[in-house]
């Protein structure tokens, strides 16, 4: 068992991939429904955002948590406003940022 993933260890890894997205550019989150574990939440499925940060390659929760590798990827953290994800009855300039990896986000 790695000990440091048990302690919660550093997930930054080197990746010979370009950063897809930058800050500024809008996107797009996939719309996916899979039976084990993902970072993705449900209620961001679909909707568009705009990256407001990027934060390196990270390890990939999805297919580490299975034992399938880190498959390290860009994570960003994206915007989104409360109306695209709440509906016409969020808070007025409401917004939520949430960190999504590569692998979740589409060009909108």
């Amino acid at each position: 068992v790695n000990k440091v993933l048990l302690k919660g260890g550093p997930s930054e890894r080197e990746t010979a991939e370009a950063p897809r997205f930058q800050p500024g550019d809008r996107v797009r989150t996939i719309n996916i429904n899979p039976a084990t574990h993902t970072r993705l939440p449900r209620y961001a499925r679909g909707k568009v955002g705009t990256v407001a940060l990027l934060h390196g390659a990270h390890v990939f929760p999805d297919t580490n948590s299975l034992y399938q590798g880190e498959n390290p990827q860009h994570l960003y953290t994206i915007r989104f406003d409360g109306r695209d994800l709440w509906g016409p009855d969020a808070e007025p300039d409401s917004c939520t940022m949430i960190d999504l990896w590569n692998e979740y986000l589409e060009p909108a």
